[in-house]
């Protein structure tokens, strides 16, 4: 799988939310540039809520955005979907993490 120079694709119930070309690789997270798609305006504020609730380390709060950002968005690798993610949206940067495997939600 492509890491820099990677394009990846999200994904929403409403079209394209936008696409992250990698620009950084940061072993786990990846970095980069964002460019919202017609989506992005119907989760935008969900984007900057889980940011701030981030900041204010308002975990219970922070999970309850963070799984619906999950409802309504999906993460495309430049290899196809991924089944569990964490992406942060500010701006035009992204970053995120993923894995092929779901996260232990214990």
């Amino acid at each position: 799988m492509g890491l820099e120079g990677g394009v990846w694709q999200v994904r929403g119930g409403r079209g394209p939310v936008g696409e992250i070309v990698v620009d950084e690789a940061d072993f786990p997270w990846l970095h980069g540039t964002f460019t919202p798609g017609p989506g992005f305006a119907g989760v935008q504020d969900l984007f900057a809520r889980e940011l701030a609730l981030a900041d204010d380390e308002d975990w219970e709060a922070w999970e309850e955005v963070h799984d619906e950002i999950h409802r309504q968005v999906s993460l495309i690798s430049p290899d196809g979907p991924v089944p569990e993610f964490l992406l942060h949206i500010e701006g035009d940067r992204a970053w995120f993490r993923w894995s092929d495997e779901p996260f232990d939600k214990e």
